[in-house]
């Protein structure tokens, strides 16, 4: 009897050493790292696109989230994030704000592993269209003259790649579109070919545009660019309705860089 008490005192004491052991090894469990994401906006106030990006891009989804401003480019802040955002507005006024050395220095960031992720606007800005593009992917825009043919829903459908990288459970989308680029392949010789995610099967076609000129373009596309990843979304998967999934997913395989 008394050898059996000392066993229950033995393992009473044994319990006491391995229960701190215990709390200590949970403590030291490395947490979830977050995707550091960059949202451009003007003047850094937090106008709708960031807005709405804001509500999707939190810890709880893996995600951390700052506005940042043209000035903070170009002053070398990119190098705090793994993805910069260029949401909707103008591509135009996006890269006049940047300035040559602001567009020169998201370029570099992508270059050396960066992610870029343009929606509409932004989407134009990475284009290698204009003379005021970034050049980061091989795309320019068909229908160009019609830019300005209008918004409304519209359905999308997904790529074999594209269910791969954004959505293994559902290929069709009906998604926000206002004005975003009708993308289409370039010829630049200093880039690689993009991959097409997903086409648009609908359209809009307002303000004098040529019915089913939409029907058939890229919708969102992505690439390399130097040792980092570009993906394009020329309709608003971050809008109230989303279809939030894609854009996160779409973050997401650009953070990944290789």
């Amino acid at each position: 009897m008394h050898h059996f008490k000392f066993l229950l005192s033995q393992l009473f004491v044994l319990s006491l050493l391995i229960l701190p052991c215990s709390a200590v090894a949970e403590e030291a469990k490395p947490e979830t790292k977050l995707v550091r994401v960059a949202v451009f906006d003007y003047d850094g106030k937090e106008s709708n696109g960031p807005r709405n990006l804001k509500r999707i891009l939190t810890p709880e989804h893996g995600f951390s989230f700052q506005v940042i401003t043209a000035k903070e480019i170009r002053n070398g802040s990119l190098k705090d994030f793994d993805v910069l955002i260029m949401p909707g507005g103008s591509g135009g006024k996006q890269a006049k704000t940047l300035n040559p050395e602001g567009r020169e220095a998201v370029r570099i960031f992508v270059k050396n592993g960066g992610g870029y992720v343009g929606i509409c606007a932004g989407a134009y800005l990475a284009s290698s269209h204009y003379d005021w593009s970034l050049d980061l992917i091989n795309a320019r825009v068909w229908d160009r003259s019609h830019w300005k043919r209008g918004q409304k829903k519209v359905a999308i459908q997904l790529t074999p790649a594209g269910q791969d990288v954004l959505s293994k459970t559902q290929s069709k989308f009906k998604i926000y579109y206002s004005n975003g680029p009708l993308l289409v392949p370039d010829n630049q010789p200093d880039l690689p070919g993009y991959e097409v995610l997903a086409h648009f099967e609908t359209e809009v076609a307002r303000n004098g545009a040529p019915a089913e000129a939409m029907i058939g373009t890229h919708a969102i596309i992505r690439s390399q660019f130097g040792s980092g990843r570009v993906i394009c979304f020329s309709p608003h998967a971050e809008v109230k309705n989303g279809p939030h999934s894609l854009i996160a997913s779409g973050i997401y395989w650009a953070a990944n860089s290789e």
